[in-house]
């Protein structure tokens, strides 16, 4: 019998497997739009560290392997920014994606207080698109990332997240 992926808070020592999976993990986007500068893959391992150690990340475990993360925090108007979604190419399509949101979306309402939960997904990025629908985000604009990637601003009020979880 396998072992089954757990979801769990990250901590400051995960930061190094957190690093590594970003960036076997968005070597597709990056494909996608022909640009290798996004966020994921030009972070720096101390910026993932400093993430883990003040913000919401959490991990997917499979044993000892982080299989998945996710990352959010709380901006100046209250909403939680969720972002660096991924799950190792081998274990996608799943519904790891979808737990590790849950997990984020959890924290940031009932410990950050988070009324509305935001994320941006580049505009070409179907998989991603389709999984925030389901989950009950709901397109509400678009923006350009700072790597001149076109994004879609996605947004969930947090009292929705009893019925999408």
């Amino acid at each position: 019998m396998g072992m089954s992926v757990t979801i769990s808070a990250a901590a400051e020592q995960d930061a190094e497997q957190i690093f590594r999976l970003q960036y076997l993990c968005f070597q597709s986007e990056a494909a996608l739009y022909g640009n290798y500068r996004i966020d994921p893959l030009v972070q720096t391992l101390d910026s993932v560290r400093e993430e883990a150690a003040a913000d919401c990340v959490y991990v997917a475990r499979l044993g000892d392997e982080i299989v998945g993360s996710v990352h959010g925090r709380i901006t100046e108007d209250g909403a939680a920014a969720i972002g660096k979604l991924c799950v190792h190419p081998r274990l996608q399509g799943h519904g790891i994606g979808a737990r590790l949101l849950a997990a984020a979306e959890a924290a940031l309402a009932g410990e950050r207080g988070a009324r509305t939960f935001r994320l941006h997904a580049g505009h070409r990025s179907e998989s991603n698109l389709s999984l925030y629908s389901k989950v009950g985000y709901q397109r509400v604009g678009t923006s350009q990332g700072a790597d001149g990637v076109p994004m879609i601003v996605l947004e969930k009020r947090a009292e929705n997240y009893a019925t999408t979880a």
